[in-house]
Parts: C-alpha cells; structure tokens; sequence
C-alpha cells in the first residue's frame, strides 16, 4: 500500500500501532477526525512517509525527534491539535524535499528549528498561535518559492533582516511567489526591510504589533499588487509616504499607534476603494485633507490622538463622522459633537462681552436648579416607588447579545431607524436561513441585514450560542478581497441578525439564471469566479486561526462585484440552524450543494458550480 486517506471521518481513540509499520507507506492522510493520544515513535519505521497530515485532531503529547529522519518527507501537518514541547531541533535538515510544513494552533514551545528549510524548496510554512520564542531562523532567506508564511501570535524576537536576509541579493526580495506574508504580534526588531516592495505578488501584508523602527520603506514602483497593509503598533518614525497613495490599496491602510510625524499626504485621496484607514495615536500635524471627501468606499477612519488642526472635512464622507474619530486633536474645530465650533473673525470682537455674561449666568442658573432639585426630592422621597413601566418597556428594547468589529461606526439602532424596524418594503430577498434587507444608514452606507430563521432565539442550547457568537467574533476580524465583510452580529427581540456589506451586482445564482445577464458571464469571467473562490476557501482554511469552515458555498452565497469579482458570503447560520440543534456535527446546506458523505468539500463544490 502506497496511499492512506482516511480523512474527514469521525474515527476516534488513538492511531493503531500497526498503522506504523507499513514502511512502504508514501502518504498517511487522517486529517479531520477525533483522534487522540501521540504520535509514537514508530512513526520513524516509515521510511517512504512522503505526506503526513493529521490536522484538526486531538492528539497530544510531544513530537519524536526521530521525525527528523524521515528523508522522503515532502509535507507535514499537525495544525490544530493539542501538541506541545519542543519541535525537533534537526527538523527539515534531512528532508531536502520537505515543501509544506505547518505547525499551528498547538502548544510548541522553544525555538524553530534552524535548518527546516535546508533544501530550499520550503513553499508553506505557519507556526501561529503556539508559546514559541527565540529568532526566526536565518535559512528562510534561502527559500525563493516561499508563498505563504505565518508566524502571528507568538513571543518571536530578533531582527527581521537575520531571518530574511534584508537588502542581501538572496534576501526577501527572493520570495517571488509570496502572496500573505504575517509576522503581527511578535517581538521583532530592526527596520523594515526595502526588499519586501519587490515582492510582485504580495497583497497582504501585516506587520503589527512589533517593534520595528525607522521609515515606511515605499518608494516608487514597490508593492504593486498590495491590497492590505497593517504597521500599526510599532515604533516607526518619520512622515507617512505620499507614494503610498499610489499603492492598489482596497481594504486596509492601518498606520496607528508608531510615531509617525508631519502632515497626511494629499495623495492618500487616491485610495479611492480603500475601506478602512486608521492614523491614529500619532505625532501627526497640519489639516486633514479635503480631498479625503471622495473617498467613498471609507467606511471607517481614525485620526484621533494626533496633532491635527484646522477645520474637519463635512462634505461626502464626513457629513455624518463620528465624534471620537477626531478625538484628542486640540486644534480640530468643526460642526460635530465633541469638537469646537470653528471661529470667524467677525465673532471675535464680542469674545470677552460673551465671557461676561457666562460668568453671571451659568452660577445663577446653577443656584436655581440645585434648589429645584432639593424641593423635589422633598415632595417624593416618601412616595413609594411604583414600577417604572417605562423602564421596563425600554428593557425589552435592549439587545441581548452585540458583536462588532473594532472599525464599525454605526449601531444597530440606526439600522431599526433606516428599515423602520425591518419593513417588509426594505426586503431584497429570502432563503433557506433567513430574510436580507437593505439599510441606507444616515452616513449614506448602505449594509446587507439578515434575519435568521429563529422563532426564538432563546430556544438555542446555551452552548451552541456561545459557540456560534464565538464564530462570529473570528469573522469579524476576516480580510480577503474574496470574502464579504461581516461588520457584526445582534441578538434582540428574540430575533438573531447578521450585518454585513451591500453589493450591488447580487448573488452568483441570479447571475447565472437570470436570462437577461447570463450571457454577461462568458468562461473568462466564470475562470475569475472560480479562482477568487478558490482564494477565499484557501485563506478561510489556511490562514485563518482557527480555520473556518463555510458549510454552505452555494452559487447563492457568492455575490458579485461590479467587476464579477467574487465575494464568499453567509457563514454561521448553517452551523446555527442545524435541523437538530442538539448536534451541531450535523452536515448542513443548501440542496444541491451538499458534498455527498465524506469527500473533500472544496473539489465537490466547484465541480456543482457550473
């Protein structure tokens, strides 16, 4: 026997111990299943192991060192188990073949091993979400077909350049085919190497929560494909680029939280399908610029805790800006709340007679309510107090559950106010889990609201909410130019609401059945479908922690951009509205687009597609 793949099953307790002796064994495939127990030794009897996957299991324990022999290995998955202890230190120096490894969502402690990728072939490597230390080793400079790296969520030190090479010939700048590169939440060092702009695939890039100093090296020409950017939370200087403003920035521009000085550059106005930019907790100074106006895909912006002046923007996107996204800037003045009203020369002459009046005015006023209030309490504090009617109406009114994410700067009551509590008239459709109306909030953005199809949402097992509201918190934090944005979650009256954003264009199911825009989809743009789908299936199973499965991709949750750019829709309500609420290992989704028993989802559903 040359292939083993008892994957996607239930199969439980631990791996049979005759499972290690087939020496003649290539690829041992057991992913996905309620394994237990370790990974023994005897794992070195298989000699012509070339595949071993044993991720999403429960196994436990501490990797044998004796994995470092493996010769032939070529990919090694344990992600998300209960693995702990060190890994090998020798791991990778033996196995020149060695081109996928992933260690993440386990308990790894110590340093990575420094010879893992002696062979150069190395195209996947993730270790987020482990306890490991030490620096990243210095032979990843080496790996040129690296395409996908992960080290977020660690204790990491050391200089970036050591690891990468820097500015070296064989440094960063190698690892053409890199698409996502994430090194968030770790404690590196050093400046940012220049060498990361001439990677001509990379579009995600997040390198926040570090300790990287010096200037944001964009200069012309670099970071051609970059469609997220994330540099905030460390300790860089200097002024923000103008070039960036160049850049193909869609979804994220976050600068927050450095030591960034000078004024905002014009040219940012540029970014004109950007949706999220974050300045903020900077030495920023001078005016925001008015340009920013025409920003209308911007639905979240901070600029607080700078040193900015002059009058705030109230045209397009600031006509209904929030108060607190220009907050702690002495010299702002504007017509929001919170801000002071910006002088005319012509007011300044009754300044001090103003002054004059306020002074006698608000202490006698002060006097008269201070009496009032006394009197009242007087004539009631003997009264016993009645249930407040009011109060307890208002209580049914409150929301039961929220979940936002950290850029949302609207409430979920102006969504009631703009659907005049979700009237009929503001419906764009219903399906198997729940009713989509449309909301134009006062900011002129228009988001997506779905009602699920839950009588009560109090009839739900306490922990498949908890575990459902879980789900939502990780995918409010989800950024992938092929996924829709989920702005939250709300749980009120008993009804249960997911929010997300509006896409004018509708589902990939009207596309394709309506008679009147089919032949719009000829097989070039059905390619492109394809392939976004395949982005986001690979980012929400790969990249995410923990990794996310739809349960439900059906041509109705795929929705379509202007350009047919594909945007993956609709998660957690299949999980949450199993037709047997007591078990949520049920297989839920819409008929039709069910995988048939256990075969692997992702190569089912395109084949259903078209």
């Amino acid at each position: 026997m040359a292939d083993l793949d008892l994957s996607g099953n239930q199969l439980s307790g631990p791996i049979p111990m005759t499972m290690w002796s087939l020496t003649n064994l290539q690829s041992l495939q057991l992913f996905s299943n309620n394994l237990i127990g370790t990974i023994p030794t005897e794992i070195g009897n298989m000699v012509s192991l070339a595949t071993f996957d044993v991720n999403t299991n429960e196994l436990e324990g501490e990797l044998p060192n004796n994995i470092s022999l493996l010769t032939n290995l070529q990919s090694f998955s344990v992600f998300t188990n209960k693995l702990s202890g060190g890994i090998p230190s020798d791991f990778g120096k033996y196995s020149p073949g060695l081109a996928y490894v992933s260690f993440s969502n386990n308990s790894f402690s110590g340093e990575l091993p420094p010879e893992l990728c002696s062979g150069f072939g190395l195209r996947v490597f993730t270790v987020n979400n482990n306890n490991l230390t030490g620096s990243l080793p210095e032979c990843l400079r080496n790996c040129s077909a690296l395409s996908r790296v992960r080290f977020d969520g660690k204790q990491f030190t050391g200089n970036l350049t050591n690891a990468f090479g820097g500015q070296i010939p064989n440094g960063i700048g190698n690892l053409t085919f890199l698409f996502t590169l994430n090194l968030s939440r770790n404690h590196l060092t050093g400046s940012i190497p220049k060498s990361l702009g001439t990677l001509s695939k990379l579009e995600l890039l997040d390198l926040s929560d570090n300790s990287f100093m010096g200037d944001i090296p964009i200069d012309p020409g670099t970071f051609d494909k970059l469609t997220s950017l994330n540099l905030s939370h460390n300790n860089l200087s200097g002024n923000i680029p103008a070039e960036i403003g160049n850049l193909e920035l869609r979804y994220l521009l976050d600068l927050s939280s450095n030591s960034l000085s000078g004024q905002i550059p014009s040219n940012l106005a540029k970014l004109t399908q950007l949706e999220v930019l974050n300045v903020s907790n900077n030495r920023l100074s001078g005016a925001i610029p008015s340009s920013f106006t025409n920003m209308l895909s911007l639905n979240s912006y901070d600029f607080s805790y700078n040193n900015l002046t002059g009058a705030v923007p109230s045209s397009g996107i600031f006509q209904k800006a929030p108060a607190n996204a220009f907050a702690w800037n002495p010299g702002l003045c504007g017509a929001l709340e919170g801000l002071t009203a910006c002088s005319s020369s012509g007011k300044k002459s009754n300044t001090n007679t103003n002054k004059i009046l306020i002074g006698v005015f608000v202490p006698v006023c002060g006097l008269l309510l201070i009496a009032a209030a006394i009197a009242l309490i007087l004539i009631f504090r003997k009264k016993p107090k009645p249930l407040d009617v009011e109060t307890k109406s208002s209580k049914s009114e409150s929301f039961e559950s929220n979940i936002w994410e950290r850029e949302v700067k609207f409430t979920f009551g102006e969504i009631v106010k703009a659907t005049e509590d979700f009237d009929e008239k503001y419906c764009i459709g219903k399906g198997g889990f729940g009713t989509v109306y449309k909301a134009e909030l006062l900011s002129g953005q228009i988001v997506a609201v779905k009602r699920l199809n839950i009588s009560d949402s109090s009839d739900i097992p306490a922990t498949n909410r908890q575990s459902f509201e879980n789900e939502i918190k990780t995918l409010t934090h989800v950024r992938h130019r092929n996924i829709i944005r989920l702005f939250g979650f709300c749980s009120r009256r008993s009804s249960m609401f997911l929010v997300y954003e509006y896409l004018e264009r509708g589902s990939l199911g009207k596309a394709l059945y309506d008679a009147d825009r089919g032949p719009e989809l000829d097989w070039g743009t059905r390619v492109k479908i394809v392939q976004g789908l395949a982005h986001a299936l690979s980012y929400l199973h790969n990249d995410c922690s923990p990794p996310v499965v739809h349960r439900d991709v059906s041509i109705n949750n795929v929705l379509l951009e202007w350009d047919f750019e594909p945007r993956l829709s609709d998660f957690g309500t299949a999980k949450l509205l199993s037709s047997d609420s007591t078990n949520w290992t049920n297989v839920a989704g819409s008929y039709g687009y069910m995988a048939p028993g256990n075969i692997n989802y992702n190569v089912f559903i395109f084949g259903s597609f078209f």
